[in-house]
């Protein structure tokens, strides 16, 4: 099995984390790919993404942002292609080690999806799971060691960070000019509707699913901050809460799928957010329904814990906007949020009369 490394270098630092983990990622990559140069090629995508944004990696779960990134890489560019698909189970079960939940929540799947791969990639491969393990572990060691590109990783993700900062930029000019707003949200939803996870790179969307260790803080809109630990979901909202709900949301997941909803009184309006829980993985998006409009909600999930998570609205609600939502509750079955899993299947909606709460 590929070497752990429980201790991070120390300060966290991004070159001495390359340079020790670069050896078992060429290895994993080699067995996703089946060709050294491909291989390699991965690995550097991967650590020039991490090194663009290294700063917001949690410190005590890089490994799994890292071998995260790796894998819808790869998959990324054999999109539709299920011999891929099954084999990175494959490789991440038994060369990994990972459990089944754990690989659920890198795939953004169900546990119940990554068994019947396991499974048909076992039948597909006519091997048990300790000849597997063999067969990983002679081809591991025809991986010739290399020293790590560290210029090279750098000077990409140099490259990727000044990308982003740009977009960043032509964002917040766009806010300034007049019926601007209006384009970006029409942007913005296109964007949305790709569902691709991870951060912005070459050809890709931005994912609304954000992978936080436990206690790690979330600021979002109105001065609130949310953040998720083991027990459940927690807020810290400036002002006094004025819907339903207390501070925190504790004791999930929860057996059956659902949706919670609250609302929170900010500066500039109300606050939109709650806990999906009872997933059999992590979901794909949340739909907000505010009014006429509809838009993609943020989402937390607590790593290792595949099936619930917290969303939030990207921005509060405008007064006007929150009548509208309130009037959806009071006939017909309108719901205010949706959540869909991986495959694009609603997952979850929320109670019709939450605003009767």
């Amino acid at each position: 099995m590929p070497a752990t490394h429980d201790v991070l270098p120390a300060g966290h630092d991004f070159a001495a984390y390359a340079r020790a983990h670069w050896p078992r990622l060429v290895v994993t990559a080699r067995l996703l790919t089946d060709d050294p140069a491909a291989a390699r090629e991965l690995v550097r995508r991967t650590l020039a993404r991490m090194s663009a944004s290294w700063r917001r990696v949690p410190r005590d779960d890089v490994d799994f942002h890292v071998r995260r990134a790796l894998v819808r890489g790869h998959l990324r560019r054999l999109r539709g292609r299920r011999a891929a698909r099954r084999r990175t189970v494959l490789v991440l079960r038994f060369w990994e080690g990972l459990t089944d939940a754990e690989i659920a929540q890198l795939l953004g799947c169900s546990v119940g999806a990554v068994r019947a791969q396991v499974r048909y990639g076992l039948r597909a491969t006519g091997s048990d799971a300790g000849r597997l393990r063999e067969v990983y572990a002679r081809a591991a060691e025809d991986v010739v060691p290399c020293e790590v590109p560290l210029a090279e990783v750098r000077a990409r993700g140099g490259v990727l960070r000044r990308r982003r900062l740009a977009v960043a930029a032509a964002a917040c000019a766009a806010v300034l000019v007049p019926g601007a707003l209006f384009a970006a949200d029409r942007i913005g939803a296109g964007m949305e509707q790709d569902g691709a996870y991870g951060v912005r790179d070459e050809g890709g969307a931005a994912s609304p699913v954000r992978v936080v260790a436990p206690g790690e803080r979330v600021t979002a809109g109105g001065g609130v901050r949310v953040w998720l630990t083991a027990d459940g979901a927690h807020w810290a909202v400036p002002v006094p809460t004025v819907g339903p709900g207390g501070q925190d949301d504790t004791g999930v997941p929860r057996d059956e799928p659902g949706v919670s909803l609250r609302m929170d009184g900010v500066r500039g309006g109300f606050l939109l957010s709650g806990v999906f829980y009872g997933l059999d993985g992590e979901p794909d998006r949340v739909e907000v329904r505010t009014g006429d409009r509809r838009s993609t909600a943020k989402v937390l999930v607590l790593a290792g814990s595949p099936g619930w998570g917290l969303w939030y609205a990207s921005a509060p609600v405008s007064d006007d906007d929150m009548k509208a939502v309130l009037s959806l509750g009071k006939g017909g079955d309108e719901r205010i949020v949706t959540v869909y899993d991986a495959s694009g299947e609603v997952a979850a909606r929320s109670d019709r009369d939450w605003w009767r709460i």
